[in-house]
């Protein structure tokens, strides 16, 4: 009884710490390989609300603009998305109704490669850029994108997305190498 009475009152002292700390915030990214089918939209719905993070960001959408309602899942309004007219690429956003995201701009292309949103998450300003890069040239497009973003981007952003590219040794299979390209990527 008295080892219970411990551990209930160091439990109720992390809580009060992480209150003290500040609320915690989780990012998930996945290429979801098109969303047109019902049972796929499904599935990720099922995945996101089991997650349970803050943001949801996802890739390779191949949605048209006008289909924001394929998206929807319960308890996740905030829904921002790039898309290409063709039903190419793609690229999504979507933010919980349990968090207090005040988006102040949003940034994407007409190819649905890329999303990028700037706003206000728990009194801190974030930057947020979701990147779905193409297959062939995918250390140039980055690279190319951060320049073009470079006034938006500070310490307070956050880069996801399917880079199509492997960053870093453990990234890439045995067939791969980090060239000049990726080397000058990173150090971007």
């Amino acid at each position: 009884m008295g080892r219970e009475t411990k551990e209930t009152e160091e439990n109720r002292k992390t809580r009060h710490k992480m209150v003290v700390v500040g609320p915690h915030v989780s990012i998930i990214t996945l290429n979801v390989n098109g969303l047109n089918s019902p049972i796929k939209r499904h599935r990720v719905a099922g995945w996101i609300k089991e997650q349970d993070p803050t943001i949801c960001c996802l890739q390779e959408t191949h949605l048209s603009p006008k289909d924001k309602h394929r998206l929807r899942v319960k308890g996740w309004r905030t829904i921002l998305q790039a898309n290409n007219e063709q039903k190419k690429a793609g690229v999504a956003i979507l933010i919980s109704d349990q968090v207090d995201f005040k988006i102040r701009q949003v940034k994407r292309d007409t190819e649905g490669q890329y999303i990028m949103i700037k706003g206000t998450l728990h009194q801190e300003e974030i930057t947020l850029i979701n990147i779905y890069a193409p297959n062939t040239g995918a250390p140039r497009f980055i690279k190319q994108l951060l320049t073009g973003l470079k006034e938006d981007v500070n310490n307070n952003t956050i880069i996801v997305g399917d880079l199509n590219t492997p960053l870093t040794s453990m990234d890439r299979s045995s067939r791969q190498k980090i060239n000049k390209e990726i080397v000058e990527l990173n150090e971007k």
